[in-house]
């Protein structure tokens, strides 16, 4: 029983929970990573997870939280190629426009995980307050920001001759 539940709510959240991680870290191999190791986490405790309100946000922000600890482990470590994290390029298969991608980044990170609950996640506003530990009209706030500044940044990308 415990393996049939699992195994649907794998085959039915992993695309959208790698696509939330994806645009919250850029890169695919480290969300596809990431993703995984939530994933692995949630198997270990799935009696939990599955009571979980929302078991696709806790596998997201598992994997953000993982991505953290990773990088605090890391960060004194010196990179020997000298190339920046994340330069490997383009992100394909994603089903994200690079442009989209490419902004998402420059969010700030409060923003972007507004932006990953409620759009890539389809949380309401209630449910993100709850996981991200904020009031809901923080992200109201946090989401119309974003938007109003992905909005200036594309519709500028899409038409240099429009100012933002």
């Amino acid at each position: 029983m415990k393996q049939l539940e699992f195994k649907e709510f794998y085959q039915d959240s992993q695309h959208a929970c790698l696509r939330a991680v994806l645009a919250s870290v850029g890169d695919r191999q480290l969300a596809e990573d990431l993703v995984a190791e939530a994933f692995t986490r949630a198997w270990m405790a799935w009696p939990k997870v599955s009571r979980h309100p929302a078991p696709r946000a806790w596998i997201v922000r598992t994997a953000l939280n993982t991505r953290v600890s990773w990088w605090r482990r890391r960060r004194r470590e010196v990179a020997l190629d000298g190339a920046p994290e994340g330069a490997a390029g383009v992100v394909n298969g994603t089903g994200l426009a690079p442009a989209l991608l490419a902004v998402l980044r420059q969010l700030p990170q409060r923003q972007q995980e507004v932006i990953v609950y409620r759009v890539f996640l389809d949380l309401d506003t209630a449910a993100t307050a709850k996981v991200l530990g904020i009031a809901p009209g923080t992200v109201t706030a946090h989401l119309s920001r974003a938007v109003a500044t992905l909005r200036g940044h594309l519709i500028t990308a899409d038409n240099p001759e429009v100012g933002p």
